[in-house]
């Protein structure tokens, strides 16, 4: 790390990101619990953020290792940037507030503790807070906490069998263990149905009226296509597909994976044809297996230029073809909003979540609810299954 102090939200936003680079699993919730763990610490030592940090980070004992090396890469190159106590639970002391935190580096001059309470509030209130209304600063904070973003489908059981402890006798298996015995009876072996992830298939608006969200909607989309299972599109008055075709979620900076995406796009902030463009998705990938079976997410605000039929027709289409389908509106946060655009309301009949999309906290409720968590009351058609 460079030599002069770092903003205290960088600095341990870009330890998570670091950590998850490495191959830890370190999801949106764990980043948040991390956060909240320094808020309880008040202004903290090393000692502190390394235990708050491994508490909360960690998801396993296979994930120690590498969080120790990546801990003494970013905080310090002593060698030994922070010494373990005696006992498995930490006991975290206080620090006056106006000790110094050292800073891991020999012959740097001493760094005033940040003040990580009025960092953490300062996040939670920043998660509930417009995307359209924040400030450049504001925006880039956001930024940061959506590529520590994880989006993971619901699992389906497949029709495959994998070999398991229990479940239903497996008679082949047994058969052949008999035979390797020479025929004397052998110990029954079992199977179970194999599961996999579903796939979710984002189709992210960029036309002109969601330009104060598409930035923020992309990185997430970005932050969710770490997984493979996911594909991204971006509708407008055309239609891309900006994982296979462009290859523009491929970056792992989601900065050049914008501005990949900014010059694969040529319809940004352009006008909307959600209907012509639905029909295309379904005619190209829809049939194809893409949105079949998929968890498929509408990132838009259902404004429509042109006949809102052919949309009604779409979205009925597509109900049929996914497991699930969910739409995300920024607008439904709004003080008085009502589903009353053209495009909105001929699309709502075929919808099984109707959820917000206009804050950092939004959009992690939309990530429940693609896992499979219950839709915020209210929603269309709350309750049923998909298809």
């Amino acid at each position: 790390m460079s030599g002069a102090a770092p903003d205290p939200a960088a600095l341990l936003l870009g330890f998570a990101r670091r950590l998850r680079a490495a191959g830890a699993e370190v999801s949106g919730e764990r980043v948040r619990a991390f956060l909240r763990a320094a808020q309880a610490l008040g202004p903290w030592a090393r000692t502190d953020v390394y235990w708050a940090g491994r508490l909360t980070l960690c998801a396993g004992p296979d994930d120690l290792a590498r969080y120790d090396r990546e801990f003494a890469a970013w905080f310090g190159t002593e060698e030994r940037v922070v010494p373990r106590p005696p006992t498995a639970a930490p006991r975290l002391r206080p620090i006056p507030r106006n000790a110094a935190v050292p800073t891991g580096r020999p012959g740097a001059p001493e760094e005033r503790s940040p003040r990580l309470p009025a960092l953490a509030a300062s996040t939670d209130v920043l998660r509930h807070r417009d995307v359209a209304e924040l400030s450049p600063a504001e925006r880039e904070q956001v930024r940061r906490l959506l590529a520590a973003f994880a989006l993971r489908g619901p699992v389906r059981r497949t029709a495959r069998r994998r070999p398991a402890r229990r479940g239903e006798t497996d008679p082949r298996r047994t058969v052949r263990a008999m035979l390797r015995n020479g025929g004397e009876p052998a110990r029954l072996r079992h199977r179970v149905r194999a599961e996999r992830p579903r796939r979710v298939v984002l189709l992210v608006d960029v036309s002109g009226s969601m330009a104060p969200y598409a930035d923020a909607l992309l990185r997430f989309a970005h932050a969710a296509a770490r997984d493979r299972h996911t594909e991204v599109f971006t509708v407008g008055t055309r239609l891309t597909r900006v994982t296979r075709v462009t290859r523009a979620m491929a970056h792992r900076d989601p900065d050049a994976a914008m501005a990949a995406v900014a010059q694969a796009v040529p319809d940004w902030r352009g006008g909307t044809r959600l209907g012509e463009l639905l029909k295309e998705f379904l005619d190209r990938w829809g049939r194809r297996g893409t949105a079949r079976g998929a968890v498929v997410v509408v990132m838009s605000d259902g404004w429509e230029r042109g006949d809102p039929e052919p949309l009604a027709e779409g979205m009925r289409r597509l109900h049929r073809l996914a497991h699930r389908v969910i739409w995300a509106n920024p607008l439904k946060a709004r003080p008085g909003y009502a589903p009353l655009a053209a495009g909105m309301a001929a699309a709502l009949p075929s919808v099984d979540a109707f959820v917000e999309g206009h804050s950092l906290a939004a959009l992690e409720r939309l990530a429940e609810v693609v896992r499979g968590g219950h839709p915020p009351e209210g929603t269309p058609r709350e309750g049923a299954d998909g298809a």
